[in-house]
């Protein structure tokens, strides 16, 4: 959007001086009539297609800076900000005092102005956001420091399609503000207008869960664009994008969350959650299960207990569609997921 409204905007602006330059030219004597109109037409149109060229060009620039803005913006606080704004506007009043001065030198004290006031402008904008919760206190006013509420998550699309994270948000055991990488909306998108079925449903499932986190958010919501031409993969740019904006990446891909790690970024894996938050299970603990299929190996059954925790039941497998009360034997815990191994009272040694 930015890139067309400075296209339109040169556009019009450069058409208009060509215009102008046309109108100033002597064309009716160096032209006959009707051809001066032509020759006239000519040039205004070759200013309008040079001021749409230069749009695009300016457009793109104007862009990649508005972005570095906003990734530098989320860095810091709202206090900072305030503070460092009021900071610019006393140090362009201390740069127009000292500009008097400066004006006044002999032949470098006009070049010298322009700096002048740049130099001290940023000086004082700089001191008064470094130092904004020391000012705030001398006003009387008492700076908070940002809570772990108002940290940014960065939503993966496997997170999205998961869909445990709008219920881990509504309970607001998730804060912060939720983003979502349009090039996450863009996979979202892939996804749900693939030819398998089962993609499909998903990608059109995670779509409405991107709506439902939108209402639901108790942080704020948003949807981030973002361009990294030099990156391949969703993965890598969320992982760039996270190290710009200092924020966390909320997943539930294990590769993800390891690379991300190594980076440094914080990881908040909806996995890790839900295991956490698994009932814990003792050896020798009675279980009511239902054994709903055979196992891999050899008199094996398995069974699942509502939250999806697979339990592996020895001597099981004539129990196959049956509820049995099983006793824990032991429980293997890893980043997947959590296992339980238990045995049939009869299969006990």
């Amino acid at each position: 959007m930015l890139i067309v409204v400075s296209r339109i905007v040169l556009g019009l602006l450069v058409g208009l001086g060509a215009y102008q330059a046309g109108a100033a030219l002597p064309l009716e004597e160096w032209f006959d009539s009707p051809w001066w109109y032509a020759a006239r037409a000519a040039i205004t149109v070759a200013g309008v297609l040079a001021g749409v060229l230069l749009g695009g060009l300016l457009g793109k620039v104007l862009r990649d800076r508005l972005r570095a803005i906003d990734r530098a913006a989320d860095r810091r606080s709202a206090a900072e900000l305030m503070v460092g704004a009021l900071g610019l506007v006393v140090g362009l009043v201390a740069a127009a005092l000292a500009g008097v001065a400066v004006a006044q030198l002999p032949i470098i004290g006009p070049y010298l102005l322009l700096p002048v006031v740049l130099v001290v402008a940023y000086v004082f904008s700089r001191v008064a956001a470094r130092r904004h919760v020391d000012i705030l206190r001398l006003v009387g006013i008492r700076s908070r420091s940002a809570p772990s509420s108002t940290a940014t998550r960065l939503i993966d699309t496997s997170a999205i399609i998961d869909g445990r994270l709008v219920d881990v948000v509504r309970t607001r055991f998730l804060s912060g503000a939720i983003v979502v990488p349009d090039f996450v909306l863009d996979e979202l998108q892939r996804v749900a207008d693939s030819a398998d079925a089962l993609k499909r449903a998903r990608g059109r499932r995670g779509l409405e869960i991107v709506e439902e986190l939108k209402a639901t958010a108790n942080g704020g919501f948003s949807v981030r664009e973002a361009d990294y031409p030099g990156i391949e993969g969703v993965d890598a740019k969320l992982v760039r994008m996270a190290q710009d904006v200092g924020a966390s990446i909320v997943t539930t891909d294990y590769n993800l969350n390891k690379v991300a790690q190594i980076q440094g970024v914080e990881v908040l894996n909806v996995n890790e959650l839900a295991n956490a938050l698994k009932p814990a299970v003792l050896p020798g603990e009675p279980l009511l299960v239902k054994v709903i299929r055979e196992g891999r190996e050899y008199d094996q059954g398995v069974a699942y207990l509502q939250d999806g925790t697979m339990i592996v039941v020895e001597g099981g497998r004539s129990a196959v569609g049956r509820e049995v009360t099983v006793e824990v034997t032991s429980v293997l815990q890893s980043p997947s997921g959590k296992m339980i191994f238990t045995k049939l009272p009869e299969a006990r040694t």
